[in-house]
């Protein structure tokens, strides 16, 4: 699977608060800034000049739009295209007939309804996308519950479904994913435990909606130092190898090779 540069901290910065853009970028691997939840609906067209008139990077800067068929959509993408801005999020992505025009940015479509979901295998093969991300409480609420989580801060079931079945559609189609958000900003502890699930599952990166919370991630998607000595060490020994063979008591294959690679790629 091709490594996804903006990873592993995304932070969400409001799109009408411009003056936060810079600290956002200055925290973070890489900033959404949002067109969609984040502002309200009449504050929409303040924000969509904001985006323009301050920009940032845009190799490190994802711009999230309202969802295709909203009021919102076409308004969003006109105010894009007056920037440099090629990384774009669909809110509420639920099949490929979303990302009709978009050729000419990098999607990362978000997944975050029943549909969304369902269809996220579809999505994933759309040639603009370049990764999938779940949204939890959008999804719940496109089924008309009241909570994704449990009272032990676990993942009902029907979110932890949608989870692994974006990880999957992403993964099937060697596109990156990105994990959902952690709302429970005080809860340090819940969110290391959940980013360092994700590091280990396969996400990519971690989307994030406060800056103490980038550390956490960073952390957490980071490989450990007795995980970066193995990849060196397994990858040395495999220079003078072919095939299949034995280290330090385990077998060696591909797949192990492959997440050697990986361990010290994320390590850069």
């Amino acid at each position: 699977m091709n490594e996804f540069e903006l990873g592993p901290a995304i932070l969400f910065c409001p799109a009408d608060r411009p003056e936060r853009y810079a600290k956002a970028a200055d925290r973070a691997d890489a900033v959404i800034l949002d067109l969609e939840d984040a502002v309200l609906p009449a504050d929409r067209a303040e924000a969509r000049i904001a985006l323009a008139a301050t920009p940032l990077d845009p190799s490190r800067t994802i711009v999230r739009v309202n969802a295709a068929g909203s009021a919102d959509h076409a308004a969003d993408l006109r105010a894009l295209a007056a920037t440099e801005y090629r990384f774009i999020m669909i809110a509420k992505a639920e099949h490929p007939e979303d990302l009709v025009g978009l050729a000419d940015y990098r999607v990362i479509a978000l997944c975050e309804t029943a549909r969304g979901v369902v269809n996220a295998h579809l999505i994933a093969e759309h040639p603009s996308v370049v990764a999938l991300m779940w949204g939890a409480e959008d999804l719940v609420a496109s089924l008309g519950g009241r909570s994704s989580r449990r009272a032990d801060g676990s993942y009902r079931d029907v979110a932890a479904y949608a989870r692994a079945s974006v990880l999957l559609a992403a993964g099937a189609h060697r596109r990156a994913a990105i994990d959902a958000v952690y709302l429970d900003i005080p809860d340090v502890e819940g969110l290391r435990a959940e980013a360092a699930d994700a590091a280990a599952s396969g996400f990519a990166a971690t989307a994030c909606i406060h800056p103490s919370q980038v550390a956490v991630i960073r952390n957490a998607f980071a490989p450990t130092a007795a995980e970066l000595e193995f990849a060196t060490a397994v990858l040395d020994a495999a220079a003078s190898e072919r095939g299949v063979f034995t280290f330090r008591g385990g077998m060696v294959d591909e797949p192990v090779l492959a997440h050697a690679r990986r361990t010290l790629s994320r390590s850069r």
